[in-house]
């Protein structure tokens, strides 16, 4: 599966997401096109990362579809969809605690046989995360949260995913961890990856990102382009503490 320039990359039509008798998610619609970094803000409970489990076989829906590529992927199971290119950093990093950073790296790579491609990839992944590499023979598990989100990421890119869901990257971190791992969404955003970035932290996720949307009681409120967003009334009074 490939995209061409600004070709759509994911489509989501009239998603039902239900669970526990639940009505999480309740008909939302929207697309993330080529090269783009697409945010969705909303509050605790507003089913962003319901939506993100959705799209990456996680969870079943109960209506709507989700297209990726160009092709429906319901009922597509996870790995399937890994082998594709659509990779996700979850909420709360999950990287492999009794594992080393390299044999991490090379866990995320699992889906390729190139392994020249691989050996160089790694030292790609060093490049842009430097502390990784001063501690590439340390147990993940050991390392501090911030370090584990970096590791979570760099496991990811590892795939060479087309699309890259990341799940509160910011969560729990130091403020100077934040923007961290913001300056490297940025830099992989501006290397092509195409990105949905669920994040809570709203004034930094529409400052990276070239769109987004508002999320609430699990359908989508508002969107729009990010620098028009951040200076939306409602936006500043809900999101960003004004």
């Amino acid at each position: 599966m490939s995209a061409t320039p600004q070709e759509v990359v994911l489509k989501i039509n009239g998603l039902m997401v239900s669970y526990g008798g639940i009505e999480a998610v309740k008909g939302i619609d929207f697309e993330i096109r080529q090269g783009e970094l697409v945010t969705l803000i909303g509050a605790n409970g507003a089913g962003k990362t319901t939506t993100l489990k959705a799209i990456t076989g996680l969870l079943p829906w109960a209506g709507g579809d989700i297209s990726y590529m160009g092709a429906s992927i319901k009922g597509r199971q996870p790995f399937k969809l890994l082998h594709d290119g659509l990779a996700m950093v979850p909420e709360g990093r999950g990287v492999f605690s009794r594992m080393t950073i390299i044999e991490n790296l090379q866990m995320g790579a699992y889906v390729r046989t190139d392994d020249a491609g691989i050996s160089a990839d790694i030292e790609k992944m060093f490049g842009i995360f430097p502390r990784l590499k001063e501690r590439a023979n340390q147990l993940a598990g050991t390392m501090s949260g911030g370090e584990q989100q970096m590791l979570a990421m760099a496991r990811a890119l590892m795939g060479q995913p087309k699309l890259l869901l990341l799940d509160e990257p910011s969560m729990g971190l130091s403020p100077i961890m934040v923007d961290k791992i913001f300056e490297v969404v940025r830099d992989i955003s501006a290397q092509g990856v195409t990105i949905l970035l669920v994040e809570q932290n709203a004034r930094l996720a529409l400052q990276a990102a070239h769109r987004g949307y508002v999320m609430e009681s699990g359908l989508v409120t508002m969107s729009g382009p990010a620098r028009e967003m951040l200076d939306d009334p409602k936006v500043r009074a809900a999101y960003l503490g004004e």
